[in-house]
């Protein structure tokens, strides 16, 4: 019996600050996906992070992204593995 093709996983989506968003992380909103273009920085005395983004759908369409340094942000990662070293 032949086994089927193992079928794409999408990436596992993971809980970070934005201070430790990397170069390639995906986030979505309601309007569409982003990924990471830029290393994230601090303004206000550490207290709120931005991150340079494209979309995905629209390439060259950028935003800078802002949180609360404090706040967690779902994003989709290639590998975990990677993140744990």
């Amino acid at each position: 019996m032949a086994k089927s093709p193992p079928e794409k996983k999408a990436p596992p989506e993971v809980r970070v600050l934005p201070m430790d968003l990397k170069l390639g992380d995906r986030l979505a909103d309601e309007r569409s996906e982003w990924q990471v273009i830029g290393r994230p920085y601090a303004t206000a005395g550490g207290k709120t992070a931005h991150v340079r983004v494209e979309s995905v759908s629209q390439p060259g369409v950028t935003e800078i992204r802002s949180w609360g340094a404090h706040e967690r942000v779902s994003v989709h990662r290639a590998t975990t593995e990677a993140g744990k070293r």
